[in-house]
């Protein structure tokens, strides 16, 4: 697993200000800084009873306990939480040194609140696709259910 330099990381946070309108990469980001690196990124934080910062040993975890909960906001069909999650693995990702994932994940189609991501996501790190019916429909592209209407396929 390579992780990747404070100083990457510092320059990524910056990079993906622009897009990350809601935050969400940056917050990934911003718990594998250092306190020192934080400050940079964001002058004037208050780093009153923070960690120092995640372990990169750590960070596997994270992500596959992230998974878990992204696949449960797809399922459930929760949209903004839904694309919440997907930007947030893809971050994970990065941070582990995995560009191919990220490239995986960045071509898969963000139907069916990102299930086609997730999935990238999951078999670029070579961890298990859950086998259920309506996450393997949702992963083709495909609405839950045939009839679903819960917002799959609209």
């Amino acid at each position: 697993m390579t992780t990747r330099t404070q100083e990457q990381i510092l320059a990524r946070f910056r990079a993906v200000a622009d897009s990350d309108w809601l935050g969400f990469r940056r917050e990934v980001l911003a718990d594998s800084m250092t306190l020192d690196t934080l400050r940079q990124a964001v002058p004037g934080i208050d780093t009153t009873g923070r960690d120092d910062y995640v372990k990169p040993e750590v960070l596997e975890q994270r992500a596959r306990d992230y998974l878990t909960f992204a696949i449960g906001k797809a399922l459930d069909h929760r949209g903004i939480s839904a694309s919440r999650s997907v930007d947030k693995l893809s971050e994970y990702a990065w941070l582990l040194g995995r560009d191919d994932v990220v490239a995986a994940m960045d071509a898969a189609e963000y139907e069916q609140y990102g299930v086609p991501k997730l999935r990238a996501f999951a078999e670029g790190m070579a961890w298990r696709w859950p086998g259920d019916i309506p996450l393997a429909r949702m992963a083709q592209g495909l609405p839950c259910q045939s009839a679903c209407a819960d917002g799959c396929g609209q």
